[in-house]
């Protein structure tokens, strides 16, 4: 985490105890935060959606980003 910080990287994972280390503990990344929520999938899915995402210029600065099969969900957090 802190290396993708200090490289304002954004962290794609499948690792839901991200949102704690975002908003309990304080790790807020520039470039944001893709969580997968996704129990069982091909393994080209997640790169399909995040493709289709940034091909729809979508910002994931600044945010915690929840896809599941149904929805995508944001949840904006300050970095101050």
């Amino acid at each position: 985490m802190k290396l993708a910080i200090n490289e304002k990287r954004t962290i794609l994972t499948h690792d839901s105890d991200y949102g704690e280390l975002i908003f309990r503990h304080g790790y807020r990344p520039e470039n944001g935060v893709v969580y997968f929520r996704l129990n069982e999938f091909n393994p080209e899915e997640p790169a399909v959606i995040l493709h289709s995402l940034i091909k729809s210029t979508h910002n994931f600065s600044d945010r915690l980003t929840v896809i599941d099969k149904n929805s995508i969900r944001e949840r904006k957090y300050s970095r101050t």
